[in-house]
């Protein structure tokens, strides 16, 4: 199906569900909702928005069409109105983050080769600002230095397991971090 005939089944489970059709509401969603996520992945790719960023500006979306489909004027066409809600919503994360960057929190900062990878990548973007948080930072073994900014624990060169990090696919689900036996390593 073409995009207009596609925008155009769209308008009618739209008219349908203002009217009240709550299956012509769940077709409506369920069929917008991946080209929604299409948009703003493109959209994100292209105004330097971050990937994570998709799956928020896909929900904020299908909120304010929820919230503002009385408003939509059903005598013109829906792709634009649709596109301009998803330009708006990227346009607010934008604002919001004013292009500052935060690093997800690693679990283990180690050596600093993946985490200097990581900084350049980000940094490429060209954000305000860019923070690191680990949980677990061992200094002693950093061959690379870089920037944390913010640190749960500074643990020695021990091997750790627990709380996601594991020793062979091992380990990964205990609640507490643990110190391998070196005889298990």
């Amino acid at each position: 199906m073409n995009s207009p005939a596609r925008e155009e089944e769209w308008a009618i489970w739209l008219r349908a569900a203002i009217s009240g059709d709550v299956g012509a509401y769940r077709r409506f969603l369920e069929d917008v909702t991946p080209r929604l996520r299409a948009m703003a992945r493109r959209r994100c790719e292209r105004y330097g928005a971050l990937a994570n960023d998709v799956e928020d500006i896909v929900q904020e979306v299908l909120l304010a069409i929820h919230l503002k489909r009385g408003t939509w004027d059903q005598s013109r066409p829906i792709g634009p109105w649709i596109s301009t809600i998803v330009r708006n919503k990227l346009v607010d994360t934008l604002r919001r983050r004013g292009r500052h960057v935060s690093v997800p929190i690693e679990d283990i900062v180690d050596t600093g080769f993946t985490l200097r990878y990581l900084l350049q990548t980000l940094a490429s973007r060209g954000p305000n600002s860019l923070a690191v948080c680990t949980f677990l930072d061992r200094n002693s073994r950093r061959i690379v230095q870089v920037p944390v900014e913010y640190r749960c624990f500074e643990i020695p060169d021990h091997f750790v397991i627990g709380f996601g990090l594991d020793y062979n696919q091992l380990y990964r689900n205990l609640n507490y971090v643990a110190v391998l036996k070196p005889e298990h390593e």
